[in-house]
């Protein structure tokens, strides 16, 4: 069964239709195959149907629903959200089914909650409207924390693709900040919103959560969140230290970094669970302040990873809007 696009033209869909009937109506076999699997008559609307069929819906107005309800989704319209949800209630809570970039389905809010990230063309972007979104469908049914047994809350998600705008609308409506995502979840496993927000580099969303009340859980989190005040201590095992030190210079919590090699983290060390290390990652993420701090403490530039890559090789890789400035520092420092 073949799954929906990622990018919906339900013009394409209305042409594969016709020509599926042009097809069967000049005795192609196998467009005659299909159609005479869902009805003994060759017409438009029958093509339709086996198309829609073939797609994974029972009906074509079934399809035509949910590629209109992702197009309003995708262009965050209110407006015609407000209009179809009076029409059809249960789409603010029905799973959104057979899409290719979906293969496990999505809630709507969940799917509102990821909109960053551009799935068709693999690349993340700034999004606005997404809570106006997230708030229509909460007041029309869409539950808070999620349905019981999906592997991870709304607010986990919206962690995840650093969404904060939709983050503060699930907390306005009381989202449990202390909810874990289930043990085989894409993301975290067992993972906290703050923990995931913190280990995806979404410095907006642990703000958020944090100003919202949310605990850290250990000192990694405690630097993305920028105060390891009681956490270094004799007890702190030193693989965590290095693993605060990743995370402080990806969220780049200068003065955490300052305690973290203060207390006697190596500047340049790597996380041995992980393989993550403080300067390529706020290389490769873009992270210019952390960066210069991390030299300034004396980190290696010309330190390579596995692949034989260096700071400033990740940093050209990355698309972040600041790896110009990043590039900047580094180039007179890297060895060819």
């Amino acid at each position: 069964m073949p799954d929906l696009p990622a990018r919906p033209d339900l013009d394409q869909l209305r042409n594969q239709a016709k020509d599926l009937f042009h097809a069967a109506k000049g005795g192609d076999s196998e467009a005659l195959g299909r159609i005479r699997a869902v009805s003994e008559r060759v017409t438009l609307a029958s093509a339709q149907l086996a198309l829609a069929r073939e797609y994974g819906f029972p009906s074509w107005p079934k399809l035509k629903l949910e590629v209109e309800r992702r197009k309003i989704l995708d262009d965050r319209d209110v407006g015609r959200l407000t209009a179809l949800l009076s029409d059809e209630p249960a789409l603010a809570t029905s799973s959104m089914e057979h899409w290719c970039d979906h293969p496990r389905g999505a809630s709507p809010l969940g799917y509102t909650a990821m909109l960053r990230y551009d799935t068709a063309e693999g690349t993340w972007r700034d999004v606005s409207g997404t809570g106006a979104v997230a708030r229509l469908l909460l007041d029309n049914g869409a539950p808070i924390d999620g349905e019981p047994g999906e592997p991870e809350t709304p607010l986990i998600t919206a962690a995840s693709y650093g969404d904060a705008e939709v983050a503060r609308v699930l907390i306005e409506a009381g989202a449990d900040l202390e909810a874990t995502a289930a043990s085989d979840a894409g993301g975290v496993p067992g993972g906290t919103a703050l923990l995931h927000a913190a280990v995806f580099g979404m410095t907006d969303v642990v703000d958020v959560l944090v100003e919202a009340g949310a605990r850290a859980h250990g000192v990694e989190e405690a630097a993305a969140a920028g105060d390891v005040t009681g956490w270094l201590t004799p007890e702190t095992p030193p693989d965590a230290l290095v693993r605060a030190l990743v995370m402080a210079a990806d969220h780049q919590r200068l003065d955490v970094i300052d305690q973290l090699i203060a207390a006697g983290t190596p500047v340049d060390a790597v996380d041995p669970a992980f393989g993550g290390h403080p300067l390529r990652q706020a290389a490769a993420n873009g992270r210019p302040a952390s960066v210069r701090r991390l030299l300034d403490h004396g980190a290696d530039p010309n330190l390579r990873d596995e692949r034989g890559r260096s700071p400033l090789d990740l940093c050209r890789e990355s698309d972040s809007p600041r790896r110009d400035e990043v590039e900047t520092i580094l180039a007179p420092l890297t060895r060819a």
